[in-house]
């Protein structure tokens, strides 16, 4: 998947950073972003266009405008910016509340682009503008699983249809933790190293419970035990008990769950009657905590046995 696949409106993207719209004749609901990333046109505005980025969103500054001002006559500066335009970029932001010169707003309309100011230092607003692009226009999928936000780490709980997931994360929410999607997790590739997840906003905070039926887990239980979405940490996959299978029962090498390219780590649990998956659960989550902060329960056991081992063998 690439971000082409994704896109966020220029009216949503106002809305999002509090813009001031000057070329509101402009249909800005018909617009829309596709690159997360931002450019500054200082070259652009020198008259330079090879390489020039017209999918993102441009940002001027103090500098950009303050040459504007010193470096060009009004006539080039009109034909700069009809040609800049003629890209046909998403929007053009001007920070720090400076208002766009008045040749800048009239090549906005005639060429159909809007012409946009922040109240913000262009650095801020440049992070912010990436971050939140980076989010809404990461490849993402869908998945059928359960996401827990279980002592801070966020538990995608799998299993096939019926295995116990919802009733466990049922179990999960009593005990205080946090409900982020049941059944269906769309899962975003933020970066290399994270992935969110949430749920779609049609079942947002219900579970589905066999022979009960829907329950909204926000008004049973109260606000406190939802959230909207969360960092996956680690894997449960719920499966049925196998007598023949050898699983893992020291857990000195992790196992993966790989999406969108990302490993996640990964525990395979095996369900049987007697078997409480909600304590499970947290037990699993507190040690990805504390593997994650430096101490392996598995690898600390192996080495009081060699220790030991070695101790024995010099007394014999």
């Amino acid at each position: 998947m690439n971000n082409e696949e994704y896109h966020v409106t220029v009216t949503e993207f106002i809305k999002k950073l509090n813009l001031t719209n000057h070329t509101p004749e402009v249909d800005t609901d018909k617009i829309l972003i596709t690159d997360p990333d931002i450019n500054r046109p200082a070259l652009q505005l020198a008259g330079f266009f090879e390489h020039f980025d017209t999918a993102r969103v441009q940002v001027c500054g103090n500098v950009e405008h303050a040459y504007l001002a010193d470096m060009h006559t009004r006539e080039e500066n009109i034909e700069i910016f009809d040609r800049l335009f003629s890209f046909k970029i998403p929007c053009l932001v001007f920070c720090r509340d400076i208002v766009p010169y008045d040749f800048v707003i009239e090549a906005g309309r005639k060429h159909g682009i809007p012409v946009l100011t922040s109240h913000s230092t262009t650095s801020s607003f440049v992070h912010e503008t990436v971050r939140w692009l980076h989010v809404e226009l990461a490849p993402r999928i869908s998945v059928h699983a359960v996401l827990v936000d279980v002592y801070g780490e966020g538990v995608l709980i799998m299993g096939d249809s019926g295995i116990g997931k919802s009733e466990a994360a049922l179990e999960l929410i009593k005990r205080g933790h946090r409900l982020v999607a049941d059944d269906v997790v769309e899962i975003k590739k933020i970066s290399d190293e994270i992935l969110m997840g949430e749920s779609p906003e049609i079942t947002r905070h219900f579970i589905e419970l066999r022979g009960i039926g829907i329950i909204d887990v926000k008004t049973m239980f109260g606000v406190e035990c939802v959230k909207l979405n969360q960092q996956i940490d680690l894997v449960i996959k719920l499966e049925e008990w196998d007598k023949e299978a050898n699983y893992d029962r020291l857990g000195l090498e992790d196992q993966y769950t790989e999406f969108l390219g990302n490993r996640v780590i990964s525990h395979s649990i095996p369900i049987r009657p007697g078997r409480n998956l909600a304590v499970i659960v947290e037990s699993a989550a507190v040690n990805h905590r504390q593997k994650k902060m430096g101490y392996n329960a598995a690898r600390e056991l192996y080495k009081r046995v060699t220790d030991n081992m070695l101790k024995n063998s010099k007394h014999d």
